[in-house]
């Protein structure tokens, strides 16, 4: 076989790519391409689970986009932070690991895509992990992704008891039987070091000589022959072109944004917007970069009239101390992330949990760009809520036929009433956990919004003021069998087109009810089966 001519060519190395190249190689019988536009997952930072506040600005590791101006959030540009580094945006996030809740994938089967639904995903889901809790109904111990959960802060306690006496149940286990309820998250962490599917599938699987994984390497566009049929890639790589061949499939695991930015600069997309750029259409699909969602969340701040983890990070010496601690012995506040949180109804007519929370027994402030997060001055604690299930829908376009200019992203953020219910529903649910006795106790007083939000009006002004991305972007290229409103079927094929897919989170229908770093590593363990199983045929 010519050195350029792979069984598979896989564009992206995030979350989902780096599961396909371990599954598409390991029987030894394929050979594999991975090309990863950022750089190889060297830094110390990638593997320190805090150490995606240092990442979260990185020009190295990070795309750093901003969406388009948001009319519904006062005019504001939203920060949009996009893994540049093998493991993808599952190299920098937070690692919160939840599933999302039965009645997302059902309606993900009900939009026309057999085999989707919750009892078809489930097995999927436990292929991935390997979870503290071992083998049961609802996980597995000897997947490659490791699932734990540590002990949280003190002041979480009041958090759990604030929910409990508004009614709402405990939960221990957010990815078992049922979402709603308050508890401890999981997290995808190994012996304190981040577990992504970067370092638990790939990096075992680079031993493999049928592998073979270029970083620096951005892709320009698929080719195609005369019949749709993707033959291959066109790559820049460190400044020099070069092109490799696929004998069965391109598949696309390059993200909800630059995946479909890359069907559109390859000709297949809106012919419309295709002729702006003066790109030849290889194939007219509406739906390319359309349907767009993410979830949009705000944060309420606390000053605590007892210690919190900003007593434990504020000055340098304790900072040094904890470093010390995490480097010599995994532990301590570097080994750790958000723990505590929920999925929780803001009313009884709510048929399922429709707003996420999380509660941080840490208060900090994003700089406006660049640099690290600055902890408050004081004892403090955080909480920010996200609704579920957005109804809100925005694109991905491209602004140039240069595949290095950067996208469009225009999430169409808070852009229905449905929307704007829930921002105020889930500020309302805040304010009635922080007046709960428990609650009460630890706090001296709420810091922001304060006075300046104290009914729905100025709720929902907060909301579009001060609100931002949780960086759970999806559904852009959709799966779907309306080929005017989706853009892969439920085979994750690209409709008109033969030997190319799309496995990533830009195929979701709809968003999942929380983070989507685990469904999308679903995704890809089933998508792997399917391609595999296309080969045997």
């Amino acid at each position: 076989m010519d050195a350029k001519t792979f069984d598979y060519v896989i564009v992206g190395g995030g979350s989902a790519g780096c599961i396909l190249a371990d599954r598409l190689s390991e029987s030894g019988r394929f050979r594999v391409l991975l090309l990863e536009a950022g750089s190889a997952d060297k830094s110390m930072w990638l593997r320190m689970p805090l150490g995606f506040a240092k990442l979260f600005y990185h020009p190295k590791y990070n795309w750093r986009y901003q969406s388009a101006p948001q009319r519904e959030l006062a005019g504001q540009r939203v920060y949009t932070p996009r893994g540049k580094v093998l493991g993808g945006s599952g190299a920098i996030n937070a690692m919160i690991y939840v599933r999302g809740q039965r009645e997302d994938f059902d309606d993900w089967a009900a939009q026309g895509n057999p085999g989707w639904g919750w009892d078809d995903v489930l097995p999927w889901f436990k292929r991935v992990e390997s979870h503290h809790a071992g083998d049961s109904e609802w996980h597995s111990g000897s997947g490659k992704i490791h699932i734990t959960r540590d002990p949280v802060h003190p002041i979480c306690e009041s958090f759990f008891e604030a929910c409990n006496a508004l009614g709402h149940r405990a939960n221990d286990d957010f990815n078992g039987a049922r979402l709603e309820g308050y508890g401890v998250y999981d997290i995808n962490t190994r012996n304190g070091q981040r577990d992504s599917s970067c370092t638990a599938y790939l990096h075992p699987a680079m031993k493999r000589s049928n592998l073979d994984v270029q970083t620096d390497a951005l892709v320009e566009r698929v080719l195609f022959d005369r019949n749709r049929k993707a033959t291959g890639v066109d790559v820049l790589i460190k400044g020099r072109r070069q092109n490799f061949a696929a004998r069965r499939e391109v598949i696309l695991c390059a993200g909800a944004v630059e995946t479909p930015k890359l069907l559109q600069c390859s000709g297949v997309g809106d012919a419309a917007l295709l002729a702006r750029h003066q790109i030849p259409v290889v194939h007219h699909l509406p739906a390319v970069g359309q349907n767009l969602q993410d979830h949009l969340c705000a944060s309420y701040y606390y000053r605590a009239n007892r210690p919190t983890v900003n007593d434990e990070v504020r000055h340098l010496p304790q900072q040094a101390r904890a470093m010390f601690q995490y480097l010599f012995k995994r532990k301590g506040i570097f080994a750790t992330t958000v723990k505590a949180g929920g999925f929780l109804r803001t009313s009884v007519e709510e048929k399922a949990p429709n707003v996420q929370l999380y509660f941080n027994p840490l208060s900090y402030v994003l700089p406006e760009s660049g640099g690290m997060p600055r902890v408050e001055p004081y004892s403090g604690y955080t909480i920010f809520f996200a609704p579920c299930r957005p109804t809100s829908r925005g694109s991905i376009t491209l602004t140039s036929a240069d595949i290095q200019a950067p996208p469009h992203i225009d999430p169409n953020y808070l852009s229905t009433e449905h929307d704007q219910a829930e921002a105020i529903a889930g500020s309302k649910l805040v304010r009635n956990l922080a007046a709960t006795a428990s609650l009460k106790r630890v706090t001296a007083e709420e810091v922001r919004p304060a006075a300046a939000v104290s009914d729905d009006a100025s709720m929902l002004q907060f909301f579009r003021e001060q609100s931002g991305s949780i960086y759970h972007l999806c559904g852009s290229c959709a799966m779907g069998s309306d080929t005017e409103r989706s853009v892969v079927n439920s085979q994750l094929q690209v409709h008109g087109m033969t030997n190319l897919r799309v496995v990533d989170a830009s195929v979701f229908p709809n968003i999942t009810s929380g983070n989507i770093n685990a469904p999308t590593m679903m995704v890809a363990e089933k998508a792997a089966h399917m391609i595999l199983e296309s080969a045997a045929a």
